[in-house]
Parts: structure tokens; C-alpha cells; sequence
């Protein structure tokens, strides 16, 4: 099979964990994300994953509801290490090799990130697990995902998400949501369209890096992005 895309920045939600529960990790969904992702890796492609933690905790909507900015950051960013974990224990089930790096040092768990180590674990077929977004608040996991994609040199960034795409308003609540096949940084902008933060936008739009947007809970969806079949929505 002809492989589209060899190095690939797999942008988990934390949301994509949750499978029909209202909070937590679903194991089912936590296992079948797993075996797509081993599937994908299985064909010679170098696949780094930053997760979110909006399952456990979002940061901005602690803030929202009275909490510090900065410490509600922080505490989704514990959430991610959690998740982080559980994809690991899921994907080693599966005998892949994996390393969790970390934006915050935590060493008993986690290595610290540093780029030139990541670059080497990608090389020898290790899955590498980023947590902790940048380190920093106010920052998203989406830009997390969008900045570790340029360190690496990945070729693409692939955002799994509830949803198959990129819509011109929530496909959840309106049923008549239209779906983009293929739509521009500047229209994703200027829309404000919700999907994916104007940070990270604005980061890819400037390094002309791709990002596609599909629902992880299809059967295969990530083994056909990477061999080039049309899945989702692409964001260029």
C-alpha cells in the first residue's frame, strides 16, 4: 500500500476517551482508538499523538466558573497526563513500544520533553505520547499538537474528534450543520469556527502545515487518512 503521509501528529481529545459516558475513560473506546492506531502504525508510519484531558478537566471552563486562569490550566493538564497513561497501557497491550514525554516534569512517570529525544523514539518505532500541552497556560492542547507537529517534522496533524469534520455550525445540536470537505486557515478564522483554536490555526496557516479533522470511532478512519483516502474534513 502506498503510504500518503509518514510521519503523522495524531491530536487526541480527551472527549474521543470518553466513548457514551458523560466523564471518564471508556476502556471499549480506549482499546479500539488503540488498535487503530497500532493498524496505522503498522505500516511504517512514525506517529506521535498529543492528548487532551476535556474528559477528566477543561481548564477554560474552570476558569469560567470562578476558578484562576492559570490553575485551572494547570489542572487540565494533569488531566492529559492521565489520559496519557491510559493510551499507553492500551497501546502496549498490543506489544507497541511507547514513551509518555512531559511539558511538565514529572519523571517518575514521564520523561521530560525535549525534541531531539522525541525525534529519536519516532526513528526506532517507539509511539510517542506527548502530555502536559506546552507546559503553559492559556495555551490549548491544539496548539500543543500544532507546535510538537513542526518540532518533529511531521507531515501532517490529524485531529480525531466526536465529529466527522469541520461544520459550519455544531452537527450535535443542528441537524441541518453543513460539513466543509476542504477549507482554508483564513475561512476556519474568519468564520470562527470552533473546532480548532485561531492559535493553532494561525501556527499551522503560517508553517503551511495540513491538519485533518474526522471522528475516531469510525472503523479504520486513521489507516485510510494515511494512505490519502478522503476521511473528514482537510483544513490547508
Amino acid at each position: 500500500m502506498q503510504l500518503k503521509y509518514r510521519k503523522i501528529l495524531l491530536k487526541l481529545s480527551g472527549e474521543a476517551l470518553m466513548g457514551s459516558r458523560e466523564f471518564g475513560i471508556d476502556l471499549n473506546t480506549l482499546n479500539r482508538i488503540a488498535r487503530n492506531i497500532y493498524d496505522t502504525w503498522s505500516l511504517g508510519v512514525q506517529i506521535a499523538i498529543v492528548i487532551g484531558g476535556g474528559n477528566i478537566f477543561r481548564g477554560i471552563k474552570g476558569s469560567t466558573q470562578g476558578m484562576d486562569r492559570a490553575s485551572a490550566d494547570y489542572m487540565g493538564m494533569l488531566a492529559t497526563v492521565i489520559n496519557g497513561l491510559a493510551l499507553q497501557d492500551a497501546l502496549e497491550k498490543l506489544s507497541l513500544q511507547t514513551r509518555i514525554m512531559s511539558a511538565i516534569e514529572m519523571r517518575e512517570i514521564a520523561e521530560p520533553y525535549i525534541r531531539r529525544r522525541a525525534l529519536r523514539h519516532l526513528e526506532k518505532k517507539r509511539i510517542v505520547i506527548f502530555v502536559a500541552g506546552t507546559g503553559s497556560p492559556y495555551f490549548t492542547t491544539d496548539t500543543a499538537a500544532a507546535l510538537r507537529a513542526l518540532e518533529i517534522k511531521a507531515e501532517v496533524i490529524f485531529k480525531a474528534t466526536k465529529v466527522d469534520g469541520i461544520y459550519d455550525k455544531d452537527p450535535l445540536i443542528y441537524k441541518d450543520a453543513v460539513k466543509y470537505d476542504t477549507i482554508s486557515y483564513l475561512q476556519v478564522i474568519d468564520k470562527g469556527l470552533k473546532l480548532i483554536d485561531a492559535a493553532a490555526t494561525s501556527l499551522c496557516m503560517d508553517n503551511s502545515m495540513p491538519i485533518v479533522v474526522f471522528n475516531m470511532n469510525k472503523k479504520d478512519v486513521l489507516k485510510k487518512a494515511v494512505l490519502g483516502e478522503k476521511v473528514g474534513t482537510l483544513l490547508k
